[in-house]
């Protein structure tokens, strides 16, 4: 085994483009990304689509398989691709979770559908929600209720509206004297619902008060809500407060005794939080003043480990061979540090999705809380102090392989704020100097690339010469960078993607990699 250590740094949301237009990782000041780019083995590596066992090349990667891809050296069918996969071949419906859905709300109950509204294909897709209801009123329920998060983040930051007038026309053409559905509250996903790693429980305190008890603030339709809101407040939709849709004063579609729910996302680190308030008895979040008695169930298992939820459609893949189980195998201690909101990419999806040590005597994780404020307003996050620590472990001497996130071009890149994300931007740039330095007192090799792209495409792509410029606040479809620094390495020839990079790890480290992983990104 080679005495060299390996550093990985993993800078999210981090994408290269030619495009200078909006691209706060080309425009911002980055002195040492572009020295190690310039000086350095260096290629451009896909984190997307196909790459990451999405279903085409159309599909924008994310951080959850981009680090599942990055920690097991292979290509597993994720998220959408699984959903649909499960839809067409009808397995979805004929599981034991989706009967007792049924049985519990058919007679006397409603069926709710809680998800992401939009066909961003991160956490959702709108066709996947279509399914459901179409096969809910097939299987005998009587009543569906739909509680809509609105999207402006994977896709247009005001496009609402497209996928409410989706839904509701496809929902009326169901509707008839034995069968009802509609829309029955919602709010932007950064507001209610969807908040992750427990940075920020009044996000789902507000969901529930919201979907489950029915209050907050009424309209007599969804497009009334929307409209209003903008006009008052002038946000983009993941940032719309919520809504309760009510007729005569009362809420068409409180959660009550004898209904099911569904959590139709089928991403995981926004979707846990709201099924441990559905799931748990002893649950002291918040104070949720009435548990129903319901059938919950996510669209996938959002944990495996730690069972969340207790009930779920759709199996999520069983990743076998990670790269942590085989530094494990070899007596390789690694280290493994970010912030709260990323910190469980480096743990959790970067282990194949499981929340727990392969060793608790090889593997050190570290979580640095993060700030809950918006990003925008505190870009450089928590840079400084992963950088501290991480140095700190590079340093002493005990870890043969270290790896990192660094949120900022994800997170910030996300808000839609051009100026505060080429902040974030420099701000990992600033703390690669440091890490460099801590590599090269160790003799070690340093790694530098990322999950995805977000940072690198700020602004839509006008649809006429001399339109106004609109924010983008999703992922995008470029190549992510790869660089490696302080060994003499010739890169391979060969179409890379993140799935690459767990073979050149153990290479770097003098190990023969696992023969289920792809090739290696060295010769």
């Amino acid at each position: 085994m080679s005495k060299r250590p390996v550093v990985l740094v993993v800078m999210d949301g981090v994408g290269l483009s030619d495009n200078k237009l909006g691209n706060a990782v080309a425009n911002a000041y980055t002195p040492n990304l572009d020295e190690l780019m310039n000086t350095c083995p260096y290629t451009a590596i896909k984190a997307h689509g196909l790459a990451v066992g999405l279903p085409s090349d159309g599909d924008m990667g994310n951080s959850e398989v981009g680090h599942n891809a990055l920690g097991c050296g292979q290509i597993y069918s994720q998220g959408a691709k699984l959903v649909n996969e499960s839809i067409e071949t009808k397995d979805i419906f004929e599981t034991d979770t989706w009967k007792q859905l049924i049985n519990k709300c058919k007679d006397h109950g409603k069926m709710h559908f809680i998800g992401l509204l939009s066909d961003g294909n991160v956490h959702s897709h709108i066709n996947h929600l279509k399914a459901l209801i179409e096969r809910a009123k097939e299987d005998g329920v009587k009543e569906v209720r739909v509680h809509a998060l609105l999207d402006g983040r994977d896709v247009p930051e005001t496009s609402a509206l497209t996928y409410v007038d989706d839904i509701e026309n496809f929902m009326n053409g169901l509707n008839d004297d034995h069968f009802h559905a509609c829309i029955a509250s919602g709010g932007g996903r950064m507001k209610i619902t969807m908040d992750r790693y427990m940075a920020n429980w009044g996000m789902v305190e507000a969901g529930w008060k919201t979907h489950v008890l029915g209050e907050g603030r009424q309209f007599a339709s969804t497009t009334e809500a929307i409209e209003t809101y903008r006009k008052e407040l002038g946000v983009i939709d993941q940032d719309l407060p919520a809504f309760v849709i009510a007729k005569d004063g009362k809420p068409v579609g409180t959660i009550e005794d004898g209904d099911s729910v569904v959590l139709y996302n089928f991403r995981g680190d926004r979707a846990q939080e709201i099924s441990l308030a559905f799931d748990e008895e002893n649950f002291d979040k918040f104070d949720r003043v009435r548990k129903p008695d319901v059938m919950y169930a996510g669209m996938l298992q959002y944990d495996g480990d730690l069972k969340i939820p207790n009930n779920f459609l759709v199996y999520p893949p069983k990743i076998k061979h990670t790269m942590s189980e085989f530094m494990v195998k070899h007596g390789i201690r690694s280290y493994a540090i970010s912030e709260t909101q990323k910190y469980g990419h480096v743990t959790y999806f970067w282990n194949g999705n499981n929340s727990q040590k392969f060793s608790e005597e090889l593997e050190d994780w570290v979580e640095v809380k993060s700030d809950v404020v918006p990003f925008e307003e505190r870009p450089w996050m928590k840079s400084a102090e992963i950088t501290d620590q991480l140095v700190e472990a590079i340093e002493s001497g005990k870890y043969d392989f270290l790896r990192t996130n660094f949120p900022n071009g994800d997170m910030v890149g996300h808000t839609g704020n051009y100026e505060a994300t080429v902040i974030g931007v420099e701000s990992v740039d600033l703390n690669l100097a440091r890490i460099k330095k801590a590599v090269d007192k160790v003799n070690g090799i340093l790694i530098v690339t990322a999950d995805h792209g977000n940072a690198d495409e700020m602004y839509e792509k006008p649809k006429k010469e001399g339109a106004p410029l609109k924010a983008k606040t999703s992922h995008t479809l470029n190549k992510v960078p790869f660089i490696i620094y302080g060994a003499d390495v010739e890169i391979a020839e060969g179409d890379f993607g993140l799935a690459n990079v767990a073979s050149t790890v153990a290479k770097l480290l003098g190990l023969e990699p696992d023969e289920h992983w792809l090739p290696a990104i060295i010769k």
